[in-house]
């Protein structure tokens, strides 16, 4: 059984989450087939890059049905960036592209004429609310790293936990009980970041 498993499907290197987890005391193992995803207790899905091409790759090695079957399992997932945007329906990216569609809503891209696109740098997200117990601290903000030019419209805005503004104000943190997803990157986001993945692991994660 894999504890913890971190999807590897072509998007971005996932060297500094791997690196992350191990330095909170957990080891990771690299996922690329649905039989490594069938044995792992949880799932974290990072990811930089197009949506066009991250479906692609999940659809051409039977890892979209997997991930879907692992959450409707109640195994909990951690989405990050790209691996956030990927559990939504629909992203206007490369011309359109349907995602995982495990949470209803769109993937929109910011509108350049408005804000620098893409968001790259430290920005802050503000605390909506906190049910699932994820957030790091009592306070209600965070800075963190962000890199991206798309951004998720859910259609049910009780998932929503943080919104972040860059032009528009936008969900840049989700969660349900099994699932996390935020378009922030954790592993570069400091002692917060580093804070907020280990409280998913304390929630999900029960052997060390």
């Amino acid at each position: 059984m894999i504890t913890i498993g971190i999807l590897e499907y072509g998007v971005g290197n996932i060297g500094s989450v791997v690196n992350a987890i191990s330095y909170l005391g957990h080891v990771a193992t690299r996922i690329h087939t649905p039989s490594q995803l069938h044995e792992c207790t949880a799932l974290m899905v990072p990811g930089q890059g197009a949506m066009g091409a991250g479906m692609a790759h999940l659809k051409d090695h039977g890892l979209d049905q997997a991930i879907r079957q692992h959450i409707a399992q109640g195994k909990p997932y951690f989405g990050i960036c790209l691996g956030y945007q990927l559990l939504f329906d629909w992203s206007e990216e490369d011309g359109g592209v349907n995602g995982l569609g495990i949470l209803s809503g769109e993937v929109r891209r910011f509108d350049s004429t408005q804000v620098k696109v893409p968001q790259m740098g430290w920005n802050r997200v503000q605390v909506t609310q906190d049910p699932h117990g994820y957030w790091p601290h009592s306070s209600g903000q965070a800075f963190v790293y962000f890199a991206h030019s798309y951004y998720v419209t859910p259609t049910d805005s009780s998932v929503i936990l943080g919104t972040t503004t860059h032009g528009v104000t936008y969900a840049s943190m989700v969660g349900t009980p099994t699932i996390l997803g935020c378009q922030f990157h954790p592993e570069k986001s400091g002692k917060w970041g580093l804070s907020l993945l280990q409280n998913w692991m304390n929630h999900h994660v029960r052997s060390h």
